[in-house]
């Protein structure tokens, strides 16, 4: 009998697997902090046999090498992938014995389209496919973006994408489960997932892939693409590579005083609590990236890369969790960290910065015709319907383009109130008025402001 654990990264919006059965498993796309799979096989009182690479990734730093290392397991990597350290390369079609008590063996499947080298793993137990993980090939209702490898490829992968659906569709039964990494909030998917759960014989059905021709597909895809986090640029060399261990020893200790002098050395401090506490109270020219949004995705987008970071956490938990996670995109050692809030960080005398926050129905009240409104979801969003004079900058540009917003207080919102928190904390430390609008785009038609759709 088989297993398939998942191991998610929600923080990335992706998904790793432990999959095997009484005595050996296969880990596929494993994280940079790979205790996670450690303790997932020791649950299951497994070795890991195998590490798999579906592709080189552009989305997080794999944690592959390091757990072959440690295991012994033999580590395999698309043959078309130009790496630099020892692998077993995989070529379309070969097999291999996950836990032969078992039954059960792996087959890697050719899927370019996502990377030119992209590669499937099938799962099957004596003899019969149980399992596809199918990395950002063929994901829940969607598929992988062809667009981060180089833009003149762009097209011919997107035809890949859509042939290599195909080919698995047709390759494999209705009720083999779908297992993509791919999908769940990432960037590296060309939309979000369907649902949680899928077979090749459901994507039959709901995949644009597998029901469109391919004409149709490609100019829907290509259409459909959006803005690629600028720390993805860093990934795939960092992967190619072979990425350090990763350390998560806890940083160094930042008093008051050193808080202050690295920020005005113009390194980045940035405050992990929520948006809430982050508005009733911080250090002035901090920034507000909360922990339990997407962190690692919105910190390593916009952070000049390589730029020194003090952490400024809740906790020492939340610290330790928001490390983690941005280890997974190669930010590896904060500078420096500090934990409890503003009381604790502020030099004697010193009293923390605040802003207002309101939602939709506090800028109807007060009107917009002297605010400036900002909004700063992505240009997919703003296309479905935008407040009437509103000014758009995507919160991933709004530290580059502070320049552009106009003069007067900005309420700044998104669809939700996350990224306006963040934008609200560029502009406060830009020294800035701003009110962060923290509620759901659709309370702004519903309390009288005039949203402009079409």
């Amino acid at each position: 009998m088989f297993f398939v654990d998942v191991i998610e990264l929600e923080g990335l919006g992706n998904r790793s697997y432990l999959a095997g059965g009484e005595t050996a498993a296969v880990a596929v796309d494993p994280p940079r902090d790979i205790d996670q799979v450690l303790a997932a096989a020791a649950r299951r009182g497994v070795r890991v046999s195998h590490v798999v690479e579906t592709h080189i990734h552009n989305d997080y730093v794999t944690g592959g090498l390091e757990l072959a290392r440690i295991t012994g397991a033999v580590y395999l990597v698309p043959a078309g992938a130009n790496v630099s350290f020892a692998r077993t390369p995989v070529s379309d079609g070969d097999t291999v014995d996950v836990d032969s008590a078992a039954g059960l063996t792996l087959s890697a499947v050719a899927t370019p389209g996502h990377t030119p080298h992209h590669t499937a793993y099938v799962l099957a137990e004596a003899g019969r496919p149980v399992a596809a993980f199918t990395g950002g090939s063929l994901l829940i209702g969607t598929v992988g973006r062809p667009d981060l490898v180089e833009p003149r490829l762009t097209e011919q992968l997107a035809r890949a994408q859509h042939a290599s659906a195909h080919r698995l569709a047709d390759a494999l039964p209705d009720d083999t489960a779908v297992l993509p990494t791919h999908g769940f909030g990432s960037f590296c998917s060309s939309a979000q997932a369907d649902g949680d759960a899928t077979t090749i014989g459901r994507e039959k059905t709901a995949n644009t892939a597998l029901t469109a021709d391919v004409d149709t597909f490609v100019a829907e895809l290509l259409a459909g693409l959006e803005d690629v986090p600028a720390y993805y640029a860093h990934m795939g060399p960092a992967n190619a590579a072979g990425p350090d261990p990763v350390d998560l020893t806890p940083p160094a200790v930042a008093d008051p005083q050193e808080i202050a002098a690295r920020l005005a050395a113009g390194e980045w401090v940035v405050d992990l609590r929520n948006r809430v506490a982050f508005a009733e109270g911080h250090v002035a020219g901090s920034f507000n990236f909360e922990a339990d949004g997407k962190l690692a995705t919105y910190l390593a987008w916009m952070i000049p890369w390589g730029k020194p970071v003090t952490l400024l956490a809740g906790s020492p938990e939340q610290l330790a969790s928001a490390q983690r996670e941005l280890a997974r995109v190669g930010i590896d050692r904060p500078a420096a960290a500090a934990t409890g809030g503003p009381e604790a960080w502020l030099r004697d005398g010193e009293r923390p910065a605040s802003f207002p926050r309101a939602t939709f129905a506090r800028l109807a009240a007060e009107g917009t015709e002297e605010a400036v409104v900002l909004d700063v979801r992505r240009d997919s969003e703003r296309a479905e319907g935008w407040i009437e004079g509103s000014v758009h900058i995507p919160v991933h540009e709004v530290h580059r383009r502070l320049g552009e917003v106009p003069d007067g207080t900005v309420w700044v919102h998104c669809a939700g109130g996350m990224r306006a928190g963040i934008a609200a904390s560029l502009l406060d430390a830009a020294g800035r008025r701003v009110v962060a609008v923290d509620d759901g785009f659709d309370a702004a038609a519903e309390a009288g402001l005039t949203v402009v759709t079409g």
